[in-house]
């Protein structure tokens, strides 16, 4: 399920509409890593060449690499959090929030103490728009694309929880 929260208006970058998704690895392959992926949908006033460079300014703001090298997201004072509550992963990021549902096994992966990849990508992803189903074959295209990947913000974020 993908959940949308468009950045503030008063905020400084013209993301569009920045969307989250939540999945895991292949358990059952031994690859039980929970992801979160941050994108675009490119749908902002001037276009998705704007919003995409708006999300890497973002990414450099949040002194995230773009370089498809893994940030510590749990050194003190991190400028990216994640909090999971009610089966939600709720992102928050330079003032934005952005939450989506999480499917049961990534929230399994996370009570067992995993650590979170997030994966902000500087790509538009228009097709996976809220409420629109994305096939298997269409979502696998996106998170598998070299370029996409190798031109992302990557992160191990540790989960917070309300007490």
């Amino acid at each position: 399920m993908v959940d949308t929260q468009t950045a503030p208006s008063g905020n400084q970058f013209s993301l569009g509409t920045l969307s989250i998704l939540a999945w895991i690895g292949a358990p059952e392959e031994g690859h039980a890593t929970p992801y979160l992926l941050a994108y675009t949908l490119g749908d902002g006033a001037n276009g998705a060449a704007e919003n995409e460079a708006a999300v890497a300014a973002l990414a450099r703001s949040l002194s995230l690499p773009l370089d498809g090298s893994m940030a510590d997201g749990s050194r003190p004072g991190f400028p990216v959090q994640l909090l999971v509550e009610g089966g939600q992963a709720v992102l928050t990021l330079q003032g934005m929030n952005a939450q989506c549902v999480a499917p049961p096994e990534w929230l399994d992966a996370v009570e067992q103490g995993a650590a979170v990849h997030f994966v902000l990508s500087t790509r538009a992803w228009p097709e996976a728009a809220p409420g629109r189903p994305v096939s298997v074959e269409a979502f696998r295209a996106y998170v598998g694309d070299e370029a996409v990947l190798q031109s992302a913000a990557h992160c191990l974020l540790p989960v917070g929880k309300l007490r």
